[in-house]
């Protein structure tokens, strides 16, 4: 079969038999068209199916005898005194990109994840069947049940579930799990005195577990190295120097204890990742205090496993730097910064950073407003970034605050991040990506608004919520079901919703 994806060209050879004689490699490889010596000519009989899966799109074989197909090698290797009469051909060709079809072909099955792979009961043994209840396609192949397409939950609406009071007005929540411990949820809180609240899930609500001490806190980032679990804290103090605070869990104490302070600027988030088994953590350094100098370095710190704590890595030139966020894509790693001010105006570039012989290398300049969050996710295997702007501000101008935020999509052909789909918003300070198919975008003092997957019209509104000085947003599944969690920069009161689905 011709299998044709994106972005390769690779020529297979696989010799079917072999001459007793001796033969030298050939060297001398001629390019030609191979669609046109695989195809039929014109009212022969075809042999070929064109088919596409997933994305995919080739021809197979259907013909009795795959010799109809056959061409003399000679027109490939023009430099080959020796070479097997017989041979297959796969070729992997360039084309644009197809739109995915349903469709059960035998990849279909190759592809089927582990995580969909459960125990089959006897019944269902060598069956194929259609499941009502979940609107999915199963199969059993003696041991094994696959799922070769399911539906995706839909969101019904969404039901007010709890209220409950921090310890002041919270500009983040990090919600984390602590094996055999629970689910957790820290709140960075404005004061200092009494500091921020560490909130455990008991019995179906959020009740306060411990407090620990914080400087403004304005964002908290939970993370693990080997069996270790970490809380670091973007603490914003005003006195020289300024200081953050990574806390350890403690297995026996069932506590947070200050574990290493790091010197941070305004520091307005933590951002956590992996590389080849090294470990780092990065921060989003705001501003320097005692000049009010935006234009500063961000810092990378790599954990050490020697002395077992952080140490500088990397510095990198933010303005005003807001957020961080890492992903993945294939071999790449990536880090890209949300830069909110750079001492003038708000209309400034956010760098995409690529992580190259051991450091991070500016890869993508993107021209941003105010921009206060960067998420990135993938739908149908392709990959979006999403920036959340906040104002248009500049010294000659009064400020603007509905303004887009924006959708941008990886395209495979240029190699960056392309405008895809912008959206109204009004001070916009968090994007939440709530699963493949939602997406959740904060319109900061007002309300938020859910927006849901449409395909070709891009993320279309389909919910409101009704918000009181929204600062951020979490998602979280118990055994109760789906939630959605806010956090309020102007009062004590922080909400939970329930999400209910079909």
């Amino acid at each position: 079969m011709l299998v044709y994806r994106p972005l390769l060209v690779t020529w297979v050879l696989l010799a079917s038999s072999v001459r007793s004689q001796s033969w030298r490699p050939c060297t001398d490889l001629r390019p030609i068209d191979l669609l046109s010596k695989a195809l039929p000519r014109p009212a022969q009989a075809t042999p070929t199916q064109m088919v596409q899966s997933r994305g995919s799109r080739g021809i197979r074989l259907t013909g009795t005898t795959p010799t109809a197909l056959s061409f003399t090698a000679s027109q490939i290797f023009t430099n080959c005194d020796y070479f097997p009469s017989e041979f297959s051909l796969v070729a992997t060709m360039k084309i644009k990109r197809l739109r995915k079809k349903v469709s059960i072909t035998e990849s279909d099955l190759i592809r089927v994840t582990a995580g969909d792979r459960p125990p089959c009961s006897g019944p269902e043994k060598g069956q194929l069947w259609f499941n009502v209840r979940k609107k999915g396609l199963f199969i059993c192949d003696g041991m094994i049940k696959s799922v070769f397409f399911a539906d995706k939950e839909r969101l019904d609406y969404v039901e007010d579930y709890q209220d409950f009071y921090t310890r002041s007005e919270t500009l983040d929540v990090e919600l984390f799990s602590i094996p055999s411990e629970g689910l957790f949820m820290a709140a960075a809180n404005r004061d200092s005195r009494p500091g921020s609240g560490i909130y455990k899930w008991i019995n179906g609500s959020f009740q306060l577990y411990q407090n620990v001490s914080t400087q403004e806190a304005q964002a908290w980032k939970y993370f693990t190295i080997d069996d270790k679990v970490f809380l670091v804290v973007a603490d914003m103090q005003k006195a020289e120097p300024e200081l953050s605070t990574i806390y350890r869990w403690n297995r026996r104490q069932k506590r947070f204890i200050r574990f290493q302070t790091l010197e941070t600027h305004s520091a307005r988030d933590w951002e956590a990742f992996h590389i080849h088994n090294n470990s780092f953590l990065v921060v989003a350094n705001h501003m320097r205090a005692k000049d009010s100098n935006h234009n500063i370095h961000s810092v990378i710190y790599r954990w050490n496993p020697d002395t077992k704590l952080f140490e500088v890595n990397q510095t990198l030139s933010t303005s005003g730097a807001y957020d961080w966020e890492f992903f993945t894509i294939g071999p790449y790693h990536f880090l890209v910064v949300a830069n909110t001010f750079n001492g003038q105006n708000t209309t400034i570039s956010s760098t995409i950073y690529v992580w190259l012989d051991g450091c991070f290398r500016s890869f993508q300049n993107i021209t941003t407003v105010g921009a206060t969050d960067w998420e990135m996710f993938q739908i149908d295997g392709r990959f979006f970034l999403a920036v959340a702007n906040s104002q248009q501000f500049s010294r000659k101008s009064q400020s603007l605050y509905n303004i887009n935020s924006t959708v941008y999509e990886l395209n495979m052909f240029t190699q960056t991040f392309l405008r895809f789909q912008d959206i109204p918003t009004h001070r916009s300070a968090n994007l939440l990506p709530l699963s493949t198919s939602l997406f959740i975008t904060i319109f900061y003092l007002f309300s938020s608004c859910l927006l849901v997957w449409q395909g070709y019209e891009g993320f279309v509104p389909v919910h409101s919520l009704l918000t009181f000085g929204c600062r951020d947003w979490e998602h979280f599944t118990t055994e109760q079901g789906s939630f959605l969690i806010y956090s309020s920069a102007t009062s004590r009161l922080s909400k939970v919703f329930r999400l209910r689905t079909y």
